[in-house]
């Protein structure tokens, strides 16, 4: 029977593996909750699940553009709403999984009216300066560049308070309600699991999938900006040793997987340790059918 469920966590926590291996069992449909998973050309540097598994299984959100164009939520929650209707037609499960949570978060409460950015010479410090002095109920942190430009770019746009703004435009979310599993690991445990992943995507191709993306692409791209990417681009141009590369894509991961710790903290999940988490899980498929 038709059922959706969010399978969170930080990077390199499993979630496309276990995901895949639920799929395999009962025939489920994934929705893939990734960024960088979007663009046909980031199969390595995204962990993107390989071709002969995506073949085997009903995915969404895989390979939707190229990297040279723009994707934002609006086109993911339409996505969303292909694999639901799909998943609702095969009358199986929907799972969401992956590691960009925001997309989640606003599938769940809603978007607010799009306003076009507009250019600044202000820095970071000086729009949060003035952000607590005209709108101190608008959330940011001081480094939070994409939430300030945003705040600004409203304030500018409209010449109301970006908080109120946002409260009067907001629009319901696609999602009421939605039962979250988040899959936890010990920090250092994790840490390891990320160096085994860094080293596998070495093995298989990242630094080629780099030179190709930068040599055929604009480098400043935002998705060639990522992480994986970005190391590959300073070890291409002579910067880093082929250790410092691995060490530096290893600190930036493990930096990545902090962030999104935090910001998973939004949700009410329910945590599950991964070596437990088919078998509950499997048990939960098993009781709705």
């Amino acid at each position: 029977m038709f059922f959706e469920f969010a399978l969170i966590g930080t990077t390199a926590s499993g979630k496309t593996s276990l995901a895949n291996a639920l799929a395999k069992q009962f025939k489920a449909v994934i929705l893939s909750l990734d960024s960088l998973c979007v663009y046909k050309e980031i199969n390595i540097a995204s962990a993107k699940t390989p071709r002969q598994t995506l073949k085997e299984l009903d995915y969404f959100g895989i390979d939707l553009l190229s990297v040279n164009e723009h994707f934002n939520v609006n086109l993911f929650i339409k996505e969303y709403k292909k694999a639901k209707k799909f998943a609702q037609t095969k009358n199986t499960p929907l799972i969401i999984t992956g590691g960009t949570s925001f997309y989640l978060k606003t599938m769940m409460e809603g978007l607010s009216a799009k306003v076009e950015e507009k250019k600044s010479s202000l820095t970071n410090d000086e729009i949060y300066v003035l952000m607590q002095k005209i709108d101190p109920k608008f959330k940011s942190e001081k480094n939070d560049t994409y939430r300030l430009r945003k705040w600004f770019s409203i304030y500018e746009s409209t010449g109301e308070l970006p908080s109120e703004f946002l409260k009067k435009t907001l629009q319901k979310g696609v999602i009421d309600k939605l039962l979250i599993y988040e899959i936890v690991w010990d920090k250092e445990l994790l840490k390891k699991n990320i160096a085994k992943r860094t080293r596998l995507m070495l093995e298989n191709g990242l630094i080629e999938e780099a030179k190709y993306l930068f040599g055929n692409f604009n480098p400043d791209l935002k998705p060639l900006n990522s992480i994986g990417l970005k190391e590959c681009k300073s070890f291409l141009n002579k910067e880093l040793s082929l250790s410092e590369l691995e060490n530096l894509i290893n600190i930036h991961t493990a930096q990545l997987a902090k962030r999104q710790r935090t910001f998973n903290k939004k949700f009410q999940s329910i945590p599950l340790e991964f070596d437990s988490a088919f078998e509950i899980l499997s048990q939960k498929l098993k009781s709705l059918t």
